[in-house]
């Protein structure tokens, strides 16, 4: 069963999954595909090429893969992916992607605070929270269990390790390695993310050597490169170290700062 409000405006082309409600004033265009169970609110616009999974909650005013920002996209088809369970709260607006990669994705069990933006060719890993007003530039990459304070705008192509946690109001403008937390003007590394990985299960000797590999990187006194080494040399064969060097080793951008 669809429960349509009578005065939104559904294209006969869109495909909706079963006990889905559409609120007054939405409108969805024609190549749509919206899973099960899924609750879209008031004066939402929904356009070619979302791809909306189950069970997903979109609030009033969200506008979802609308094209890209982009003077250079010319039109092409491409998509916004949005995972199971996630949740959009009102006013974000969320732009397919590019030729670059031909999609933008928000992962499962996700929250996006009001007035989000997610520009084209982003991936939003699954169990993100990125609060109100946060707005990611084209390219950019969260990881898995990623947390953005509000406020804070993301460069073009930055990267956001898995498990990391910035502070509100700050700027991202380079990649953040996994498990940390950001904060400070210029954004500054402010030790591991230790109550969030402790939440999510992780035992105390795993935190304890995630802590001495940032030690390495950022209170050693080592270059860059030197750290890098070191990290290599004493943890390549640990699972967090192969997971740390792996993300440093393939950034577009500067690495985030001691």
């Amino acid at each position: 069963m669809i429960n349509i409000h009578p005065t939104a405006i559904v294209s006969n082309n869109a495909k909706i999954g079963n006990n889905v409600e559409i609120g007054p004033f939405t409108i969805i265009h024609d190549d749509v595909e919206i899973g099960d169970d899924c609750q879209i609110d008031s004066s939402v616009v929904i356009y070619n090429g979302a791809r909306i999974g189950n069970r997903v909650k979109i609030f009033q005013g969200s506008s979802i893969a609308n094209i890209p920002q982009d003077l250079k996209f010319n039109n092409c088809e491409s998509y916004f992916y949005i995972g199971d369970d996630t949740v959009i709260r009102e006013f974000v607006t969320l732009h397919r992607g590019t030729e670059a990669t031909g999609f933008s994705r928000i992962g499962k069990n996700c929250l996006l605070m009001a007035y989000v933006h997610v520009a084209h060719d982003c991936v939003v890993g699954d169990n993100c929270i990125i609060a109100n007003a946060v707005q990611l530039a084209g390219h950019v990459t969260l990881e898995d269990w990623v947390i953005v304070g509000g406020v804070t705008p993301v460069h073009q192509f930055c990267k956001v390790g898995q498990h990391s946690m910035i502070g509100g109001g700050f700027k991202i403008a380079t990649d953040i390695p996994p498990y940390i937390l950001g904060g400070g003007y210029p954004l500054r590394f402010a030790g591991v993310n230790i109550i969030g990985l402790k939440r999510r299960g992780f035992a105390t000797e795993d935190i304890e050597t995630i802590k001495k590999i940032y030690r390495i990187m950022y209170n050693s006194g080592l270059n860059f490169s030197q750290s890098r080494e070191r990290i290599k040399n004493e943890y390549s064969e640990n699972k967090y170290g192969k997971i740390i060097l792996d993300f440093i080793g393939k950034g577009e951008r500067s690495m985030l700062r001691r």
